[in-house]
């Protein structure tokens, strides 16, 4: 049995042991996923200095968001994708931790079609099983992680 590590203390609200770890880097388009003309997908992003807009809701003036490199951006990305690994709720950890305006509602985008978002985060969206999660996905907004609901 995986124990959460102490450097996700701030992340996760309780220790939990992970019974298993996996991760599912998507690398190929399933034909089934590319035959859905909308997906539903919810996100969390993490901005950095090299966004194309440095602020967010948690972080209006960008104090924090400046100061965090891409590498830095991502390294808390993959803590937090850790964290819902070892069973944390995707909902409340995209409220509290997510730079986008959809952390209000658990980082849920609702349904969208093809040229609705950037590039990479369609293509990665739309890759996707239902309930699959990304690896990060990098765009101009910032990093994020994925997970497909319909």
């Amino acid at each position: 049995l995986f124990q959460c590590l102490s450097w996700l203390v701030g992340y996760v609200p309780r220790q939990v042991v992970c019974p298993k770890i996996e991760t599912t880097c998507i690398h190929t388009t399933r034909h089934s996923s590319m035959s859905a003309s909308q997906v539903r997908a919810t996100h969390i992003l993490v901005k950095h200095a090299g966004s194309r807009r440095p602020a967010s809701w948690k972080d209006p003036e960008g104090v924090q968001i400046k100061n965090r490199s891409k590498e830095q951006a991502i390294d808390y990305l993959l803590k937090l994708k850790a964290a819902i690994d070892c069973g944390n709720d995707w909902a409340a950890l995209a409220q509290k931790e997510s730079d986008c305006g959809s952390a209000r509602d658990g980082g849920d985008l609702g349904f969208f079609g093809r040229g609705a978002m950037q590039k990479p985060f369609e293509d990665a969206a739309f890759a996707l099983e239902v309930g699959q999660v990304s690896d990060i996905v990098d765009t101009d907004s910032g990093v994020h992680i994925i997970k497909r609901l319909a």
